[in-house]
């Protein structure tokens, strides 16, 4: 194993790691996991918030058989399109690096609005484009790694460690890639708070150094890690700018 892979393996621990850390307890309430995979951390994420009931969502049918089989409540449905829960149903809902696959990202972020209870918190991961790896991959004119531009091939940047390789299943590739600013104006756009916002990992570094450095510098980490509340939603009124609009056919 190559040093850049161990660090991209490091990198992901402690991006769960600090998702944990997150987590607040709900006291035997409903959890929901958006894109519960085979449910090994959502079970960890029940256990820290301490959920009665755990539910996911996991289209990938044989992840989400093993889901099933260590007890979480699985429906396999599309995330970019109305979730098959009633409203304020949740006193959390959890997604980590789920949000850059999909097209309908205003769905996505409304819909967990939608089912978040009063009084609940949302969780959201996912990669972060202004980590400093992307800025430099930008500035040698590379295409930065978590922004794919096929469906079947990873290209544009020969300092990663997977370029070249093709997409092991359709769906996996990176539709849009947020900064933290982005992610959370996003979030505040469809009713969602900003009540805790930080980064994990910090490529090159290994474990501890990252730590450090993402105390120190926070909008540049590896992963952004939000936590949200319910709130109004933070809509402007009025025409846009003339210049926003400017070449959009309606």
């Amino acid at each position: 194993m190559s040093y850049l892979e161990r660090v991209f393996r490091t990198t992901e621990r402690e991006n769960r790691r600090a998702i944990l850390a997150a987590v607040r307890p709900i006291e035997g309430g409903r959890m929901l996991d958006l894109g519960c995979a085979s449910g090994h951390f959502t079970i960890e994420l029940a256990r820290r918030a301490r959920a009665g009931e755990i539910h996911g969502v996991e289209f990938v049918e044989d992840w989400a058989a093993d889901a099933r089989g260590r007890g979480i409540q699985v429906v396999a449905t599309d995330l970019a399109e109305r979730l098959p829960y009633d409203d304020a149903s949740f006193d959390l809902v959890h997604s980590n690096q789920v949000i850059e696959h999909l097209p309908r990202t205003d769905t996505f972020m409304r819909e967990i609005r939608r089912v978040l209870r009063p009084g609940g918190h949302a969780i959201v991961s996912t990669n972060n484009l202004a980590s400093w790896h992307n800025v430099l991959s930008l500035a040698l004119g590379w295409q930065p790694t978590p922004c794919h531009v096929s469906d079947y091939v990873i290209v544009g940047n020969p300092g990663n460690e997977y370029d070249g390789w093709e997409q092991p299943m359709f769906g996996q590739q990176h539709l849009r890639v947020f900064t933290g600013r982005a992610l959370a104006e996003l979030a505040a756009y469809h009713g969602l708070a900003l009540d805790l916002d930080r980064t994990a990992g910090y490529y090159p570094l290994p474990a501890r150094p990252a730590r450090a450095m993402t105390r120190i510098d926070r909008r540049h980490g590896a992963f952004l890690i939000q936590r949200y509340v319910p709130a109004p939603p933070a809509r402007r009124t009025g025409p846009a700018p003339a210049s926003a609009t400017a070449g959009i056919k309606v």
